[in-house]
């Protein structure tokens, strides 16, 4: 079923990249995620790892990553049951620096030094807003569009005002720009800058290696980014190493697939800086 007024296959898009920020946004999922890595774990492995979580929290947050095909649960005797990541969420693992990577270039400066882990669930916060992708998709292929023609596009099955809300949201989040009331809508730099983060996520969710979101046809075609403002830092940074060069012998397809879908969340924000927290 058709979420926007976008071609069936960009639709299709926004929703697996949707759908794949949905799974890992939920509070601990990348913490647990995190813990994985090497070799498989039991459970009280895990839980020793991963000891904030409360008595009963770390069974269901497992359930939830293994039915979205990220960890695998291998069951060898009744007493003895160990996990790891699947192929799927070992592939999504080096998504994560380039989060990082986004978030130490754009979000508010916190007033201590914030690991990478809450730097990552900061930024998926963001980026999880309700009609928040397919917002960014638009005008990061249109550059430019007002209010009431990005309702058409992004809620077209509802009252055009309906836009207004998450417009005024990402506003504030400083990922989305405006000159005023009635002027059109653009991506801030912060907002352009998530173009490696957004491509990555639709190649992985697609099957593909990470390296051909190069390729995306919106977020990895390079465009003339928005003048920063004040609140953004314009500082360039190096591309993050977990996305290597684009092969360019064999240009992907980017075929219609269904992934997984869950829940989000939300968090407080501060203000002043830039994106906020």
């Amino acid at each position: 079923m058709a979420i926007t007024a976008l071609p069936p296959g960009t639709d299709a898009d926004i929703a697996r990249v949707t759908e794949a920020l949905a799974m890992i946004t939920p509070r601990w999922n990348v913490r647990i995620l995190l813990a994985l890595s090497g070799p498989p774990m039991r459970y009280t492995e895990l839980a020793t790892k991963v000891s904030w979580l409360q008595n009963g929290q770390l069974h269901p947050k497992l359930k939830v990553l293994c039915d979205a095909g990220l960890v695998e649960r291998t069951e060898h005797t009744a007493r003895h049951v160990t996990y790891r990541h699947t192929e799927r969420g070992a592939a999504l693992l080096p998504v994560l620096p380039m989060i990082v990577t986004w978030a130490e270039e754009h979000l508010d400066k916190a007033d201590r030094p914030l690991p990478a882990i809450e730097q990552i669930e900061d930024s998926l916060t963001l980026l999880t807003r309700r009609h928040a992708a397919a917002i960014l998709w638009v005008l990061k292929s249109r550059q430019e569009v007002s209010g009431r023609a990005l309702a058409r596009i992004v809620m077209p099955n509802s009252d055009w005002t309906n836009v207004y809300p998450p417009l005024r949201q990402l506003v504030a989040d400083g990922l989305v720009d405006t000159d005023g009331i009635g002027q059109p809508y653009r991506l801030s730099a912060a907002g352009d800058g998530l173009s490696p983060v957004l491509g990555a996520l639709s190649a992985w969710s697609v099957g593909q290696p990470l390296n051909q979101a190069a390729q995306h046809p919106v977020w990895g075609h390079p465009q003339a980014k928005p003048a920063p403002r004040p609140w953004v830092s314009s500082q360039s940074r190096p591309a993050p190493a977990a996305l290597p060069p684009a092969r360019t012998d064999e240009p992907p397809t980017w075929h219609n697939r269904d992934l997984f879908s869950h829940a989000t969340t939300t968090r407080p924000k501060t203000p002043a800086g830039g994106p906020r927290r």
